[in-house]
């Protein structure tokens, strides 16, 4: 006689075919963000999830919020499905991606399938994993009526769409209106390591202020490109300290400092006036996020000061705070680890990552999390946010398993 498990497992395989197809329709509307008009992949979710027999509530952002903070339409979605009196397992995944930029030899919206690996911005980070939890969701319905006791608890699909921007308006808004409150949250990852913790980010926008002049006659002005470069030096100096300073969480380094865009000056023969740039800086769980956004100001304005007559505007883009694992993850994290270890047939170690996740938004709530879905071993691997970015399909397949059972022993 087959296990509940095992049923699963079948239920799963049996209907693989149509999992894939749910996420080549996800991967094949663009969810560019920015520019973050992202309403109609919501709209298009809904309608394959209603095809499937689940209802997914839509809660669109007001417009004015979307606006100011960057994007142009967002709708999140939350897919209720209640077994029995119980806990509530939310699985979060966002559908919103970075644009595909150039090198692709494979279309970024087409999710085409070769040699096993399903092609296209999204597939791996995070449709993926919209896929994940909806078959798993799926599965664990088909198999309810037939097991000797009733499951208990409610299953909830979060789809969101704002996970480049920060995620305030995507979970951080489902959660401050009250739409939801799980006591149990898995959001997107990868199949062989069951993520409990993860970095911060601070994002600052700086504005270096000098005075244009004819390039012919530069005394007569301020260049605040120079001072830029005087101001980047000082903040790359002390990204070199950075890597003095150890975490201690598995996956985790150090912390690290990055300027992702620069802009400034009006011409060739114009000495500039203004540079913007923008900074990232990844913080490690241990780090206090107010005194490392006070150190970086500091390090700003002293350089400025070097430099007569620059003066600089700061402004903070984004303060994502660290995740580290709360004390009641304990069933949920041994539940993934447990399963993986049988479908995968490895162990799935637990580990924290340099990245930053909407899941922290959770864990600030007191919602015990983890992060795991369908996904390679590294995101290097899956080319996320690169050219090319693609998913193993067997990697889809088995985490989907994975999640099914772990909610099967959670709801029991």
């Amino acid at each position: 006689m087959t296990t509940p498990y095992e049923q699963l497992d079948a239920w799963i395989n049996a209907h693989f075919d149509e999992e894939v197809r749910y996420l080549q329709a996800l991967v094949q509307v663009p969810t560019d963000t920015p520019p973050g008009n992202n309403a109609p992949h919501a709209e298009r979710t809904a309608e394959l999830l209603a095809g499937f027999g689940l209802s997914a509530e839509k809660h669109p952002v007001p417009t004015e919020a979307v606006q100011d903070y960057g994007l142009s339409s967002l709708t999140n979605l939350i897919v209720r499905h209640r077994f029995g009196e119980g806990p509530t397992m939310a699985l979060n995944a966002h559908g919103d991606v970075v644009p595909p930029g150039e090198g692709w030899t494979h279309p970024p919206y087409g999710g085409e399938i070769a040699k096993g690996q399903l092609y296209g911005r999204a597939a791996a980070v995070s449709k993926s994993d919209f896929a994940t939890y909806t078959f798993a969701l799926r599965a664990l319905k088909a198999l309810a009526p037939t097991l000797s006791h009733p499951l208990k608890g409610t299953v909830e699909l979060h789809f969101t769409y704002d996970e480049e921007f920060g995620g305030e308006l995507g979970p951080g808004w489902l959660l401050q209106q009250g739409l939801t409150r799980p006591d149990y949250l898995i959001a997107a990852g990868f199949s062989y390591q069951v993520v409990t913790a993860h970095n911060g980010c601070l994002q600052m926008e700086v504005t270096v202020h000098g005075v244009m002049a004819h390039a012919a006659i530069p005394h007569t002005g301020v260049d605040a490109l120079q001072a830029t470069v005087h101001i980047l030096q000082a903040l790359y100096g002390q990204n070199q300290l950075y890597q003095a300073v150890r975490s201690q969480v598995p996956g985790i380094t150090h912390p690290y400092l990055n300027v992702g865009r620069i802009e400034g000056g009006t011409n060739t023969n114009v000495v500039p006036g203004k540079v913007v740039f923008k900074l990232d800086r990844r913080m490690i769980p241990e780090e206090d996020p107010v005194q490392v956004e006070a150190k970086i100001r500091h390090i700003i304005e002293q350089a400025a000061m070097d430099c007569p007559g620059v003066h600089v505007e700061i402004k903070r883009l984004l303060m994502a705070h660290s995740m580290q694992p709360l004390p009641g993850n304990a069933p949920l994290v041994a539940a993934l680890q447990r399963h993986g270890e049988a479908v995968f047939g490895e162990p799935i170690p637990t580990s924290g990552t340099p990245l930053y996740t909407d899941v922290r938004l959770y864990a600030a709530r007191g919602i015990p999390a983890a992060i795991y879905g369908a996904g390679p071993r590294t995101v290097l691997e899956s080319n996320a946010k690169r050219a090319d970015e693609h998913l193993n399909l067997e990697d889809l397949r088995r985490a989907t398993q994975v999640v099914a059972r772990t909610l099967l022993d959670l709801l029991t």
